[in-house]
């Protein structure tokens, strides 16, 4: 998914963290224009983006066939809270990483001497050399630095 995408997670999602359940149930009506009593993909993308996020119809079809218990194509209420509830653990996931990618980098990327200086920090001496190392493991572009995709790769693999 895409930044946009956990940002609009934001937005939707805040029924979902404060366990109000008619208010997760508006959102739902809301999404579902035709009334059937489910949201299709078609539906999910064109909800996302009148409240300021996008989805390709890809991801939106994927969201929903991975949120489907049923197998029909769409989501029913409660595969709907389930999608929800899954954003919000993917946006909690991605600002705990921003918070971590916070505490390493420099001016926007985490540098071997930003690296070397955080470790020092926790405890662990190494050397420049070292850390060069460490950062070309995950340095997708070859820069010599870490971006936060590059940190999001590496934390979670």
């Amino acid at each position: 998914m895409t930044t946009t995408t956990i940002t609009t997670a934001t937005t939707t999602n805040s029924c979902v963290s404060s366990s109000n359940k008619g208010e997760l149930e508006r959102v739902f009506t809301y999404f579902d224009e035709n009334g059937d009593g489910k949201v299709s993909p078609t539906e999910l993308r064109r909800c996302m983006k009148a409240v300021g996020g996008e989805l390709t119809m890809e991801e939106a079809e994927m969201a929903v066939r991975l949120s489907d218990s049923d197998g029909d194509g769409l989501l029913g209420l409660e595969d709907f809270t389930k999608l929800m509830e899954g954003m919000e653990e993917e946006r909690n996931k991605e600002s705990e990483l921003i918070g971590a990618f916070g505490m390493y980098e420099m001016e926007g990327y985490i540098t071997p001497k930003s690296l070397k200086m955080m470790l020092s920090r926790l405890g662990e001496s190494t050397s420049i050399d070292k850390c060069k190392v460490m950062i070309r493991r995950f340095d997708l572009n070859g820069d010599g630095v870490l971006s936060f995709d590059e940190f999001k790769i590496m934390m979670t693999s």
